[in-house]
């Protein structure tokens, strides 16, 4: 019995907030597969193998994978097939195989297809707690996300209107919104309209260098939400 094949959670983007198992897994790994977004120019870019070098983890063993970042999600699905049947082959063939997922492997992660494809293949998978996303947002900001008996509720972007975000935010919990450049308009509508709610924006959290942290109402509205960007919404 081979050890089920492993998909590690790599947390927001700073090496140092990978678990001890996590860093352990990726280095007794034989194969670590890495996704990346493919950039104008035949050239591609991979937060997930950029963490894995700063990690020293070798890079003989890394296999990146393209993710299309299109609304057509067909194409990503298709993507996602494609590396699972490559862990597939590779697994069968004795190979001790990671994956790495940025955040949480089981939080908005696009790893799900490719867990999904592999359990269908009765090929064992486990996984590697991480840390989320608007966690580090939460300590990049300073502020405690949610309080003794407060409510949260985290929201992908697919909020279509401004009247919908309100409605969210009217039922006093604290508001959690992912993917914020998928629904960026909505975003700064909401902005407009309410005043005695504090929108905290984050661009690239746990990327050194590159972190953004603001509550500036008319810097939020003039900025141009990156794919990498989340607001947490609290009274």
């Amino acid at each position: 019995m081979f050890d089920p094949v492993t998909f590690v959670s790599l947390g927001p983007g700073d090496p140092e907030l990978i678990t001890l198992k996590g860093l352990k897994t990726l280095q007794e790994a034989d194969l670590i597969f890495c996704p990346s977004t493919a950039l104008p120019g035949g050239k591609s870019s991979s937060r997930a193998k950029d963490v894995l070098l700063q990690l020293s983890i070798g890079e003989s063993k890394l296999n990146t994978f393209n993710v299309p970042m299109n609304k057509d999600r067909s194409l990503a699905i298709e993507s996602y097939k494609a590396v699972a049947e490559e862990i597939s082959d590779r697994y069968k063939s004795g190979h001790k195989i990671a994956v790495t997922a940025e955040g949480d492997a089981g939080f908005y992660s696009t790893i799900y297809y490719i867990s999904e494809y592999l359990t269908q293949e009765n090929i064992p998978v486990s996984r590697i707690a991480g840390v989320p996303a608007f966690i580090a947002c939460g300590t990049l900001a300073n502020i405690h996300i949610v309080k003794q008996e407060e409510e949260l509720e985290v929201i992908p972007g697919i909020i279509t209107s401004a009247d919908g975000l309100e409605e969210k935010i009217k039922t006093g919990k604290t508001v959690v919104l992912m993917k914020a450049s998928q629904c960026e308009q909505v975003i700064k509508e909401a902005l407009e309209n309410i005043q005695d709610i504090t929108f905290h924006y984050f661009e690239n959290a746990g990327i050194s260098g590159k972190e953004v942290y603001t509550q500036n109402r008319e810097e939020i509205l003039n900025r141009k939400f990156p794919y990498f960007s989340l607001i947490i919404i609290r009274k």
